[in-house]
């Protein structure tokens, strides 16, 4: 069932662009019933496995902007250490549910702002600003593995001149660099699931792999509208679950 899992979340985020912590966490949480304290760490890793196969057809198609890249990281990679901090500190605490599930909705929100901006005019360049956005974006990975997709595609759309593949490619390398730092101190750390993970993360590199094959099958816009509401849904069951 966990293989199966991992095989359709990893052609969710080749169709849809929704990262995979966003969808990942509420299941591992409402599904598999994951430990809360050990739901991040596992799914920054199913992440970076996932995003590991994707990234490299980005760089051969030369649709990752470095400039940009690096600029995103330097707010990025500090905001990711910031939110690891939060997140043991909530763990230690219990009230991992509440918060994760508000992440979820805003990022499920967010990227539907996303689909809706995605035909409109390019903004001036506002690079400069990218280090300071992507601060809380990073804390919001580290924290609960989410935003990274959502948040950082809105963010190039409308600070940079980026095509829309560039703004793809550009975000994946983002989210995967993200996912590597957060990941490796968690499982560093042992905190996360290890048979989860296994699992998920044979199932996610097929899905990986077959993803874009799927492209001309399925309305990838359609299914990321159905898949915002799902994930808010989700992300509203994992809010009435902490508050009772």
């Amino acid at each position: 069932m966990i293989f199966v899992i991992g095989f359709l979340i990893a052609i969710a985020i080749g169709l849809t662009g929704v990262g995979g912590g966003t969808i990942t966490v509420p299941v591992l949480l409402l599904f598999l019933h994951v430990e809360p304290s050990k739901t991040v760490g596992t799914a920054l890793v199913f992440a970076a496995a996932v995003k590991l196969i994707v990234a490299p057809i980005y760089f051969y198609r030369r649709e990752v902007n470095l400039r940009a890249l690096g600029l995103m990281l330097l707010g990025g990679l500090p905001g990711v250490f910031i939110g690891l901090g939060f997140l043991q500190a909530a763990a230690r605490r219990g009230t991992l549910m509440m918060p994760i599930g508000i992440l979820v909705v805003t990022t499920a929100m967010l990227s539907l702002i996303r689909i809706a901006r995605r035909n409109a005019e390019p903004q001036c360049e506002r690079l400069r600003w990218l280090p300071w956005v992507m601060l809380p974006v990073g804390a919001e990975v580290g924290f609960s593995s989410a935003g990274a997709g959502a948040i950082g595609s809105l963010a190039l759309l409308n600070l940079t001149r980026l095509s829309v593949s560039e703004v793809a490619g550009t975000n994946i390398l983002f989210g995967l660099v993200l996912s590597l730092v957060g990941g490796g101190v968690l499982i560093g750390k042992n905190i996360y699931d290890p048979v989860v993970l296994t699992q998920l993360t044979i199932g996610g590199v097929f899905g990986a792999c077959v993803g874009p094959y799927l492209t001309s099958w399925v309305a990838p816009k359609l299914l990321r509208l159905g898949l915002c509401v799902w994930l808010t849904i989700l992300g509203s069951v994992l809010c009435w679950h902490a508050a009772s």
